[in-house]
C-alpha cells in the first residue's frame, strides 16, 4: 500500500491531472450544439455602424418620360394669336401661319412682346451712342448705317437728351417665311421725349419739354432652323 502512494507515483498523477484541466479548458468539451465553422465565421463578421439592420439597395424608380407638348392645342393657340394680330389682314395671317408651321417655337403674341423691348433699347442705344448693344440687336447692315449716324453725331460734336415715353400702338404691318428666313415687319407708333444739342448745348432739334410721337416701321429676320432664339433688325423705314 504504501509503495502505490511513492512520492514519484504521487508526482506523475499531478502532473496528469493538470495536464488534464488544461486541455479542457483550451479544447472545451462538445455537447452537439457546436456551432459551425461557417455559423462562427458570421458572427464574427464585422456589424454595421450604430449596430442598425443593413437593407439591400434598390434601384430608383424609373422617372416618366416628359408629357410633350399637345400639338391641337398649340395649334389652336397659334390660331388665336394670329386672329388677334393680324387684324384681318389676310396675308399678313398666312404669313404667320407659314413661320409657325416652319418654327414650333414661334408665337406671334410673345414675338411681338420681343419686337416692342427691341424698338426702346435700339431707340435708346442710339440715342446713347451704344454701339456695343447696337451690335447685338441689329443685322451688319443696319448697323453700320446707325453706326455711321453716330460717327457724324460725334464728329458735330452734338448730343441727345432722350427719353423713352412709351408705345401706344404696335401692329404687324407684313409676315413671311422665304427659304432661309422668317420676316415680320412691326409698325411702331412712340411717344418719346428727344431734343439734340450742339456742342455749345444750344438746342437746334427736337423739345427737352414735349412729348412727340415718331413712327417707324422695322422688318425683323430670324431662320427658323436657327438654335438662336433671337430676331435681328434686318430693316429700317421712318414713316414720320
Amino acid at each position: 500500500m504504501d509503495e502505490f502512494f511513492d512520492i514519484p507515483t504521487v508526482i506523475v498523477i499531478v502532473i496528469a491531472i493538470v495536464v488534464l484541466f488544461r486541455l479542457r479548458s483550451v479544447l472545451g468539451t462538445r455537447t452537439g450544439n457546436e456551432r459551425s465553422p461557417l455559423q462562427r465565421a458570421q458572427q464574427n463578421q464585422p456589424k454595421p455602424a450604430n449596430d442598425e439592420k443593413v437593407t439591400p439597395i434598390r434601384p430608383a424608380a424609373a422617372q416618366p418620360a416628359p408629357v410633350p407638348a399637345d400639338p391641337d392645342r398649340r395649334a389652336l393657340k397659334l390660331d388665336a394669336e394670329i386672329e388677334l394680330l393680324s387684324h384681318g389682314d389676310a396675308q399678313v395671317a398666312s404669313g404667320l401661319k407659314a413661320i409657325g408651321e416652319a418654327d414650333p417655337t414661334f408665337s406671334p403674341k410673345t414675338f411681338l412682346e420681343g419686337a416692342k423691348a427691341a424698338y426702346e433699347m435700339i431707340v435708346t442705344a442710339f440715342a446713347q451712342g451704344d454701339r456695343k448693344t447696337l451690335k447685338t440687336l441689329l443685322e451688319k447692315e443696319v448697323y453700320d448705317g446707325f453706326d455711321k449716324a453716330i460717327a457724324e453725331r460725334e464728329t458735330l460734336g452734338h448730343t441727345i437728351d432722350f427719353t423713352f415715353v412709351g408705345l401706344p400702338k404696335v401692329e404687324i404691318a407684313e409676315a413671311e417665311l422665304d427659304r432661309r428666313d422668317a420676316r415680320v415687319a412691326v409698325r411702331f407708333n412712340a411717344e418719346v421725349v428727344q431734343a439734340t444739342k450742339d456742342k455749345d448745348g444750344q438746342l437746334i432739334d427736337g423739345n427737352a419739354e414735349q412729348v412727340q410721337t415718331i413712327a417707324d416701321e422695322w422688318t425683323f429676320a430670324r431662320s427658323p432652323k436657327s438654335r438662336d432664339p433671337n430676331w435681328k433688325l434686318v430693316a429700317t423705314n421712318q414713316l414720320s
